[in-house]
């Protein structure tokens, strides 16, 4: 048959259906190539399997943390709540000391130099393990005062969603909880204005 030019609907549909294999291909192999490009950027911000087997001292860049935020970490496989409190934040914790169950944290476990107020080596900066002294549960962040959830009287802090114990911006627990005493503290130091290294006193 003579060549006329003219693309017929058999021919079209082939050349539709290449061309949408084509395109479903080259997604798939971009996908593929991000997925090994970013995968060891974010491995880099957890500790390695090694370091947390052996409990070595976990590093953590405090300067993308801003003022009201919390993150969190790993060390010795345990999650570690980092909060950058804010004066408001430091504000509360002198407020509500009848409603707790160890205010002065002579019951709870935290380093000599966390035992304070604040429980804390700077203000601004919180560091505690980040698991429930009641079941282990992993409270969760209620920063908002008088959360509708929890009360008026909230002044911010956690709410375990296992067993309701509460928990200020200090880690300390409230009376009523099923927790006992307050958050732990682990230890850790400060390599400069904004290095945290959970794991060590001193560095």
């Amino acid at each position: 048959m003579a060549d006329t030019g003219v693309v017929t609907d058999d021919e079209f549909v082939v050349d539709e259906s290449r061309r949408k294999l084509l395109l479903a291909a080259t997604a798939v192999t971009g996908a593929i190539g991000a997925a090994f490009v970013a995968a060891p950027f974010i491995a880099s911000w957890a500790p390695s399997e090694r370091a947390q087997a052996l409990g070595l001292p976990t590093e953590l860049d405090l300067a993308q943390l801003e003022p009201g935020q919390m993150t969190v970490t790993v060390w010795r496989k345990q999650p570690i709540y980092v909060v950058h409190r804010t004066p408001e934040m430091l504000a509360t914790l002198g407020n509500h000391q009848g409603l707790l169950k160890d205010p002065e944290s002579t019951e709870s476990t935290q380093p000599p130099y966390a035992a304070n107020r604040l429980r804390s080596r700077k203000g601004e900066f919180l560091v505690l393990i980040g698991t429930c002294t009641h079941l282990g549960c992993l409270p969760k962040a209620h920063f908002e005062p008088h959360d509708p959830e929890i009360g008026a009287y909230w002044p911010g802090g956690w709410l375990c969603p296992c067993h309701g114990s509460r928990f200020d911006l200090a880690g300390r627990v409230f009376e009523g909880s099923p927790a006992s005493v307050n958050l732990q503290v682990p230890p850790y130091a400060f390599d400069g204005p904004r290095k945290l290294v959970i794991g060590v006193d001193q560095v």
